[in-house]
């Protein structure tokens, strides 16, 4: 069966190749970005099967609009995939509140925003799957990315909450959490700043880091998207899923000290309790 996508995010990086995937596998795209000039030339062979719309993300009625044009032009939406997203580098204290509140309306707001906007059309048909793009920075706070890492870990928590209230209608939703993948997020989308000396050993290097890692990340986008399709195709897909060796081995590392953590204070965190005598 031909499925619907809207991909926000579309014109490069993990949604371009996510968005190619899905027009070579046959299904209809929604391919969104800011300048839809910046889709041209993608599905040039699968005339029929795009349609591309101007989207702001953290704008309600461009958000409404493109979920109302995926429906008009293909008679329904299967799945929806926020990905759109920006992470600067830089320390709490460097960060400017406009800069904390730009990446937060964009990484948080706007994948609640988009998710709204697609709800009636899900609930009324009992059916869908909202795939939403967090990151390793979604499950650990990484120095230099609190903006960044702010937002995703809303989007964790928002996800998992919205996951439960979508069960009882027959939408599934998942949390894609990607490592370091060889897209330009950690190029030419990055403003990487090494900030106050005083945070050099953990801001600083975080920048010189990401200076050098572009290009050299271990995850491969096309093999990212493989895995979202497939993951689309099942009745009971996971709520979350970490994408590339980098992340899982993170996140096992970061669950595990949380585990190790909870056990050491259990004590003291237990003696809160009222006293039942």
């Amino acid at each position: 069966m031909t499925r619907t996508w809207l991909v926000t995010g579309s014109s490069r990086g993990f949604g371009r190749a996510l968005s190619e995937a899905i027009l070579e596998s046959g299904d209809n795209l929604v391919a969104t970005a800011r300048d839809p000039g910046t889709l041209m030339r993608l599905g040039e062979s699968q005339e029929g099967h795009l349609l591309t719309a101007s989207l702001d993300v953290t704008d309600e009625d461009q958000a409404r609009a493109a979920v109302a044009a995926a429906i008009r032009q293909f008679g329904s939406l299967d799945v929806l995939v926020n990905n759109a997203g920006y992470g600067d580098i830089g320390s709490v204290e460097d960060t400017s509140l406009a800069a904390f509140r730009r990446q937060i309306e964009t990484n948080l707001f706007g994948t609640i925003i988009m998710t709204k906007a697609v709800l009636p059309h899900m609930r009324e048909r009992r059916s869908g799957h909202i795939i939403q793009f967090s990151s390793v920075g979604g499950r650990l706070g990484a120095p230099g990315r609190a903006a960044y890492s702010a937002a995703k870990w809303g989007v964790e928590g928002f996800s998992e909450a919205l996951a439960k209230e979508m069960a009882l209608i027959g939408v599934r939703v998942t949390i894609i959490e990607p490592g370091g993948f060889r897209t330009d997020f950690a190029g030419a989308s990055t403003t990487i700043e090494e900030g106050h000396s005083d945070y050099d050993a953990v801001v600083g290097a975080a920048a010189r880091m990401q200076r050098t890692y572009d290009g050299r990340q271990p995850g491969d986008p096309q093999k990212g998207a493989a895995a979202i399709l497939k993951i689309a195709r099942m009745d009971e897909p996971p709520l979350r899923l970490p994408l590339g060796s980098d992340a899982v081995a993170a996140i096992e590392r970061v669950d595990r000290d949380r585990l190790n953590e909870l056990a050491r204070w259990r004590q003291l965190s237990e003696s809160t309790d009222f006293s039942e005598n």
